[in-house]
Parts: structure tokens; sequence; C-alpha cells
């Protein structure tokens, strides 16, 4: 074997080594990807000895805006939602579903209210939310400001003078906010949050069962008049510029939500 020979065989031997103890004695050990806050599934190491992989050019640089939703879903047939906390069901009471009266804002309820053992989940400050469906962050309340007596005035003299139940008022009561589009028209919310979990920003991309933030009461009258009585989730499923079941009757709503959290069913392939 000549000089150069040996030398090139040294460094591949040396390069091997090196990439062994960075995997594990056995070169086993998984390899932790993290996308988005979500851990991909680590390649096996036959895969990785037998396939050489090319990267794209440069697709990490793309703006994550430029990511489309994830657009699998049917606005007119919406199932296999996951319930946004863990061991949940609906609630029982209609006042905790869509279309309840709320009278100290002159408004309608457009979401779901889930309040300790309302709903079968425990739910306190520090419950963590989760994603209903795969999609897209289109709105994160990062940077939100927290509710004062001096506003909260100004939005109740604002609602007993016009009698309504204005859209600006009605988004500053819930809270501290992150949206979710799902594509297809189909816009999830999340409100009264007391924080977002670390790593989503507008365009980042979650999945279905991710956790996206932590139960508080943001934006409610109560977080000013009565602290600490009003920690819950509300959570909307946005259906083009209105929300899932609007105008409906109690049973048809209550229909229409077993449906959503209801599992896909199994085609035959």
């Amino acid at each position: 074997m000549t000089l150069a020979s040996r030398l090139l065989l040294a460094a591949t031997v040396a390069a091997a080594s090196l990439l062994a103890a960075c995997l594990g004695s056995d070169g086993d050990s998984d390899v932790r990807v993290i996308v988005d806050g979500t851990v991909l599934p680590s390649p096996t190491s036959t895969a990785a000895t037998s396939t050489a992989v090319t990267p794209g050019p440069a697709q990490e640089l793309l703006p994550v805006t430029a990511v489309s939703p994830i657009s699998t879903i049917d606005p007119d047939d919406l199932r296999g939602f996951d319930y946004p906390l863990g061991g949940a069901c609906l609630p029982d009471a209609d006042l905790l579903m869509p279309n309840a009266p709320r009278e100290y804002r002159n408004g309608t309820h457009e979401g779901i209210d889930w309040y300790d053992l309302s709903s079968c989940a425990r739910v306190s400050a520090g419950t963590p939310v989760r994603a209903m469906y795969d999609g897209v962050v289109s709105r994160a309340d990062l940077d939100y400001k927290d509710l004062t007596a001096a506003t909260l005035g100004e939005l109740e003299a604002r609602t007993a003078e016009c009698a309504c139940s204005d859209p600006e008022v009605l988004d500053t009561f819930r809270g501290r906010q992150l949206w979710i589009d799902h594509g297809g028209g189909i816009v999830t919310r999340y409100a009264h949050l007391d924080s977002i979990a670390e790593g989503l920003y507008v365009g980042a991309t979650v999945r279905r069962g991710q956790v996206i933030g932590i139960v508080g009461e943001s934006g409610t009258p109560e977080s000013i008049t009565d602290p600490g009585t009003q920690f819950h989730l509300h959570a909307e499923v946005r259906v083009g510029d209105s929300f899932l079941g609007a105008g409906l009757p109690p049973d048809e709503v209550r229909r229409l939500y077993e449906q959503l959290f209801a599992p896909r069913p199994v085609t035959a392939e």
C-alpha cells in the first residue's frame, strides 16, 4: 500500500470514529430533529447508512409564511378534530356552547367554554391547550397587554352606548389569542390564554395535539373584578366569516360538534 493510500485510509477511519462517537458507542442512538417545536421521527440506522440524501436548493431559507395551510379538511364534513384539552368532552350546559347569549356584551357566544369539571376535563391555571387539527398559525398575541380597569370601563360604556356586540370589543374580551388556519376556510381560535407556547409565531406549522398554549383568564371582566375565578378555555371553530353552528338550535349545534370531534371513518383501500 502506498503512503498516499495509507494516509487516505487513516483519515477515513478517523472520520468514522468521530461519527460513531457523536451517535453513541453502538452507532444506533437516535438523532432528534425538531421542526416548529415538533420532534420528527428519527431515521433508522439502516436507512442512514444505505441512503444518501441530497438537500434541496436552500428550502430551509424559504419564508415560513409561504407554506400553505394543510388543506386535507372538508368544510362540508368536519370531523377528526381533537379536543383542545386532555380528557375533555362537550359541556352538558348549552350556556357553554355556541349561540348562548352573552348579556355583558350584548352578544352571542361563538365557541365552546371549557371550565374545570364542566366538560370532563380538569381545567385550571397552567393547563396545556392543544391544537385541534393540523394547520398554520395565523395569529399569535405574543405581545399581549393585560386588560386594565380603565380599559374594562371603556369597553362596558361602549357596549352600553351602542347596545350591540362591537367586533373590536368582542376581540378585546377574548384576551390573549392564538389562531390556526386549517385550509378550506376553516380556522380555530383559542382565547383567554395565559401564554403561548415557545416557538410559535405567525406562519409556524402545528400538528393536531401539539401544545400551543396555557389556560388563563385574560380578557375576561372577572380578571379585573374577581381575579382567579375565570380560568377556562374558550375555543372557536370558524367557517368562513362565521362560526360552526351559527344560528342553529342547541340540539343541532351539539350534533355538529359531536361530529367534529368524532374520528374519521376508516375507508378500505
